[in-house]
């Protein structure tokens, strides 16, 4: 179909309500059914799921408001999904172009080893910031800090007894 008939058939269909649109629904696959030239494009399994779910509707004489509110909803769910997937794919790309980029020599360059100051914290050491003790900062653990399985001495609360899990103190 070339795009003035679209958009034209768009303007007369947008002036209709919702009742009015679900028969020009109707109407356009009937005639898709009868007399279309070629396959329509397979669409994702969410859409074809959200058009049963109100053709579900649609059958139990549900309301067009309810039925447009519901499938708002479902529109809603479909964006957050699919940009669920999109993030999944990219972390999967990007796992994938770091494995194969990774040197074989042996050594690890991997972005968690790094000691770069960018992490380190300065929460209440700055007077700046309001503070007027350093000792009121939680202490902050720095690598090596694990002595024996238990946390460092300078913990203030009852959580300073626990074991590392399959340290030799650890009491099963």
């Amino acid at each position: 179909m070339n795009e003035h008939l679209r958009d034209r058939i768009l303007r007369k269909i947008e002036t209709l309500p919702d009742e009015r649109g679900y028969q020009v629904l109707d109407y356009v696959e009937f005639l898709e059914s009868r007399y279309a030239e070629r396959q329509a494009p397979a669409s994702n399994p969410f859409t074809r799921f959200a058009e049963a779910v109100e053709d579900k509707m649609r059958a139990g004489k549900v309301s067009a408001n309810t039925i447009a509110e519901a499938m708002g909803l479902m529109n809603r769910a479909a964006n957050v999904l699919n940009g669920a997937l999109a993030a999944g794919r990219s972390m999967a790309n990007d796992l994938v172009s770091t494995s194969s980029a990774r040197p074989s020599s042996g050594t690890s360059s991997s972005p968690t080893s790094s000691t770069g100051t960018s992490g380190s914290s300065t929460t209440g050491s700055s007077p700046a910031a309001g503070s007027t003790s350093a000792s009121t900062a939680a202490p902050r653990a720095e690598p090596g800090a694990m002595n024996g399985g238990t946390a460092t001495p300078e913990a203030s609360s009852p959580a300073h007894d626990t074991r590392i899990p399959g340290s030799p103190g650890e009491k099963l």
